[in-house]
């Protein structure tokens, strides 16, 4: 069976003098492409003060990006940052191409990746949201081939998403009305939860720092259910729907844990606020799994968006457990390995794939546990 021909894509970037890790945010972008099922053709830079308004990018490197585009095969063009509406009106015009920013790129990530009907809707929401103030600049966007990027948006009840203004804040006036009962549901299964006494304990962490595998790790120990273990894959935003998994590690001795989304480095507002209801899972938690990518060289600034983000959930206030997962691909200054597990504090240095570290964590789940109750 031969296999699909992917998109093409070549990335835009712009490297201002504002503290931000360019090149890193420029390979996360690249990854965020992969993730869609693109393939990357090619990247061109540029240094500069502030963005240009109209355009994003200075005029002179915009000519450089249509010479590459009349010499090589691109079916889309990704910038590194969320364009203005009329940035990206003026851009499809000047590139005679299709455009995604940052922001729409990851809201097609969610779109492919949504299996539940709340995430669906949760997703529909947000891209709506997005694309109501640019639908005049985003008809290529819009237009071009569906399927292997989920442009098509099915959940919309449409093949393509050239709906008009009016047709769009309709269906987002009916998304808002069916979010809000989804949300009252989860709301009286939460307090269901709460009322029965048992710890409540929340994954959260970067995309792709293994929550998943930290989950099904604990899973494996102590339930022996194959049928209870979630989807866990090495790739951005594997898990959009939040998984409550009831954890038994001995006489009397039950939590429940919760599987959440994944943060990263400039997530829409709007997809924040669309899952806000799921994420409320980790709001209401009594303690949290900050779940961090230990052999990834960015984990501090990961850390720092994955407090940030709880922060603006209001859930910044939680007890928390620093999980520093995959220590065991990570080498010491001296060119060994880490002995695992390591505990400092509220700190835990462990493997949820090889499953060191597992014992000790849910050790250290019932000492915070026991405090917090006391």
């Amino acid at each position: 069976m031969r296999e699909e021909p992917r998109e093409q894509a070549l990335l835009l970037g712009v490297k201002l003098r504002d503290g931000e890790d360019f090149e890193r945010s420029m390979e996360e972008l690249w990854n965020l492409a992969e993730a869609c099922g693109m393939q990357v053709t090619g990247q061109i830079t540029q240094n500069m003060e502030r963005p240009h308004s109209a355009l994003y990018m200075g005029k002179g490197k915009l000519s450089e990006v249509r010479k590459f585009l009349e010499q090589h095969p691109v079916d889309v063009v990704i910038f590194d940052r969320q364009l203005s509406p009329s940035q990206l009106r003026n851009l499809e015009q000047l590139l005679d191409c299709a455009i995604l920013d940052r922001t729409s790129l990851i809201l097609e990530i969610f779109a492919v990746r949504a299996r539940t009907r709340e995430a669906r809707l949760q997703v529909e929401s947000a891209r709506l949201q997005y694309i109501l103030p640019r639908l005049t600049g985003m008809h290529k966007a819009l237009s071009r081939q569906g399927g292997g990027s989920g442009i098509s948006n099915k959940g919309a009840g449409e093949k393509k998403l050239e709906l008009d203004r009016r047709r769009i804040e309709k269906r987002m006036s009916e998304l808002r009305r069916e979010l809000e009962q989804v949300s009252k549901e989860r709301e009286i299964q939460r307090n269901r939860r709460q009322g029965s006494g048992i710890p409540r304990v929340a994954l959260v962490g970067y995309t792709n720092a293994g929550k998943s595998t930290l989950m099904n790790s604990m899973l494996d120990k102590y339930s022996r259910d194959p049928s209870k273990r979630v989807m866990e894959k090495n790739m951005l935003f594997a898990t959009l729907d939040t998984t409550v998994r009831r954890i038994h590690t001995g006489p009397q001795k039950e939590f429940l844990l919760s599987d959440t989304v994944g943060f990263i480095h400039q997530l829409p507002t709007g997809l924040i606020k669309a899952f806000r209801s799921t994420l409320e899972e980790a709001r209401e938690a009594d303690l949290l799994l900050h779940v961090l990518d230990y052999s990834d060289e960015a984990c501090r600034q990961q850390r720092e968006v994955t407090e940030e983000t709880l922060k603006e959930l209001g859930a910044g206030d939680i007890p928390v457990i620093y999980v520093y997962n995959k220590s065991d691909l990570r080498m010491q200054e001296d060119g060994s390995k880490m002995t695992l597990p390591r505990i400092q504090e509220n700190r835990i240095y462990l493997s949820a794939k090889t499953g060191e570290g597992i014992q000790e964590l849910v050790d250290m789940i019932w000492k915070l546990c026991g405090e917090n109750k006391g």
